[in-house]
Order: C-alpha cells, then sequence, then structure tokens
C-alpha cells in the first residue's frame, strides 16, 4: 500500500502569540493542495516526518502541546535562518544592481 503525503501548516493565533497552532493539516490530495497553497505565497517547507506523524494526531486550531514545543521551535528557527539569508542576500545584490560602475562588491 503507498504511503499517503501528509502536510501540517503551523502558525501563531493572534489571541495567543507565544503558542504556535495547526491553521491546516490533511493527507492525500489535501496534504499536495496545502504545499502548494505555501509554495504559491513563498511559505518556507520543512519536510519533517516524524513531526508531521506527530502533528496529524491533533486537530486544526488545536495549540502545539508542550511536549512538541523543542521540536516545532526547531523548525521555526530553520525558517527564520533562511529568511534572514534571502533577506540579507535579497539587500546584498539590490546594493550590487544600484552600482553604476557595474563591479560587484
Amino acid at each position: 500500500m503507498k504511503h499517503k503525503k501528509t502536510a501540517a501548516a503551523l502558525s501563531y493565533s493572534e489571541t495567543h502569540p507565544s503558542l504556535p497552532q495547526i491553521s491546516a493539516l490533511g493527507k492525500g490530495l489535501v496534504a499536495e493542495n496545502i504545499i502548494k497553497k505555501a509554495q504559491e505565497h513563498q511559505i518556507p517547507i520543512v519536510e519533517d516526518p516524524s513531526l508531521v506523524e506527530l502533528l496529524a494526531k491533533l486537530d486544526v486550531d488545536d495549540f502545539i502541546p508542550p511536549t512538541l514545543f523543542d521540536s516545532v521551535a526547531e523548525v521555526f528557527a530553520f525558517i527564520y535562518e533562511v529568511d534572514h539569508s534571502v533577506s540579507a542576500y535579497n539587500a546584498k545584490n539590490e546594493k550590487q544592481s544600484d552600482n553604476k560602475d557595474g563591479f560587484l562588491l
């Protein structure tokens, strides 16, 4: 039997900004649609089958339980690092494109 793709989307609640929660969850076609929407909106995607398996036991709008805080924090730290690197790269390229002599700095 073929294993169905599973996806979970995490976000922070406006009412509880310090607690991440499940904003979308699905398997098969639903998972593919979650991934597609994330790609369309340039939302970083992290593949972690073990974490997704645990998150799949929760429901949409559930807050992440304390037992998963460390794992989820690692995901958010990775995303922060990627976003920071991309921002620094974009800022550097914008500065380079302003260079009228055509030299790369």
